[in-house]
């Protein structure tokens, strides 16, 4: 029987380097709080912390990231990040997260990315460990 697909929430405050000259978060500062919270979800949940990439040369590689922007996050806010693993097949696994404002519990934006596994320094793409389609599969 198949556990629970592993989620992670954390928060992030909105610093002056997240925004634009009016104040709004811009898309390259979501797109961090995202790697961030898929990197954290990672590392506790799925046994893929800095360390161990480093040692096994196996990391994950971004395939395609949508995002929908919903509501602006301004300066000063503090945002929620709620991800999850959605998907595991034999060789890419899916990744989905939502930054809501903590104040007011807006949804600001959605994502899903899709990943694959690749051995490096040869940037071969591997199969999934078959734990993890053992466990989430």
């Amino acid at each position: 029987m198949s556990e629970p697909l592993p989620t992670f929430e954390t928060r992030e405050e909105v610093m002056f380097f997240d925004t634009d000259c009016g104040g709004v978060v811009h898309n390259l500062a979501y797109l961090r709080m995202i790697e961030t919270c898929r990197t954290r979800l990672a590392a506790q949940e799925m046994g893929m912390d800095l360390p161990a990439m480093a040692s096994t040369r196996l990391f994950p590689v971004l395939i395609r990231t949508e995002v929908d922007y919903k509501r602006p996050g301004k300066l000063g806010d503090w945002i929620v990040l709620r991800g999850r693993l959605a998907e595991v097949s034999r060789a890419r696994f899916i990744f989905e997260c939502s930054l809501f404002r903590e104040s007011d519990s807006e949804l600001l934006v959605t994502a899903r990315q899709s990943l694959a596994l690749v051995q490096m320094p040869e940037g071969k793409p591997v199969r999934l460990p078959v734990e993890w389609l053992a466990k989430w599969g």
